[in-house]
């Protein structure tokens, strides 16, 4: 597969929206493991499902921190989700309250994880404001 596809393209061009220079890191991240993964993991995950019209991308960040808190299992992912969330216009106090809604039903220990990812995730935009 090709690094360049069109797919991987409106991939990673959906990725820079979330999150401002992440693109060459994941993917470099991701084709150190093998050449074709950031085609088929991005490729996949942003151009197929995230780039839908169905929901708009505020709410699909929304319900991602809420998915992947309530996982629990993948604090760097949800990090990241939490800053391209609020890059999407989701408030802190979304996030909140998102965590929050976690511990009621995914438990304390998956909303305890996520209060440690929000208080890193809200202090990288703090410094990036900066």
């Amino acid at each position: 597969m090709s690094d360049t596809s069109d797919r991987l393209t409106r991939a990673l061009s959906l990725l820079e929206q979330l999150e401002p220079g992440a693109p060459e890191q994941v993917q470099g991240n991701l084709n150190a493991f093998h050449q074709d993964t950031a085609e088929l993991v991005l490729g996949y995950a942003f151009a197929d499902i995230v780039a839908r019209d169905g929901i708009d991308l505020k709410a699909r960040e929304m319900l991602t921190v809420a998915m992947l808190a309530a996982m629990g299992t993948a604090q760097g992912q949800l990090e990241f989700h939490m800053r391209a969330a609020m890059n999407t216009d989701v408030s802190r106090e979304e996030i909140v309250e998102i965590v929050l809604q976690a511990s009621v039903y995914a438990g304390v220990p998956a909303c305890m994880n996520a209060i440690t990812a929000a208080k890193k995730a809200f202090e990288a935009v703090e410094q990036s404001d900066r």
